[in-house]
């Protein structure tokens, strides 16, 4: 029954990576986004982590681009997961004709609990609501003052209009 048991087991691993991998050639060939989100939470419930990521795909040829985001992270040296206190968002950058879009999702925060820091084409976001903390560097096209910056935020979704 064990050996009938991992057969079955191991056969929808291989169907999940296949249907996967059946996902992935759909949206390279509409050029979409494909976004996936795990929770993981210790025994005693003190630690919780999230890890997750986003594959984009353009059209035309170009690759695609994966851009992970939560607050689990390899340890360089050792190369055991670890979660850490700050959380990094998932970010969208969007280049329009007059304007780039900056589209960052930080659940459970709103636009008073927001930080914003621009050095020349470096633009750091960080955000604090209760134990939810947030914090990514993004390297922009161009530098931007940030006078040439609005910004609103609607339900954890944080938009930074930069304009030329």
């Amino acid at each position: 029954m064990a050996d009938r048991r991992n057969k079955k087991e191991t056969g929808s691993v291989f169907d999940g990576i296949l249907d996967f991998l059946e996902k992935v050639g759909d949206l390279a060939e509409k050029g979409e986004q494909l976004s996936k989100t795990v929770q993981v939470e210790g025994k005693d419930k003190s630690v919780k982590g999230v890890y997750g990521f986003s594959m984009k795909f353009g059209l035309g040829g170009e690759k695609p681009e994966v851009q992970p985001f939560g607050n689990i992270r390899p340890d360089e040296r050792s190369g055991e997961s670890f979660v850490q206190e700050v959380r990094e968002p998932l970010v969208d950058i969007f280049e329009e004709k007059d304007h780039t879009l900056i589209v960052a999702e930080m659940p459970g925060v709103s636009e008073n609990d927001i930080k914003i820091e621009v050095n020349d084409d470096l633009l750091e976001i960080k955000a604090e609501k209760g134990e939810k903390k947030y914090r990514k560097e993004i390297l922009l096209p161009r530098a931007y003052p940030k006078e040439k910056m609005t910004t609103s935020c609607n339900n954890g979704i944080l938009e930074i209009k930069c304009e030329m």
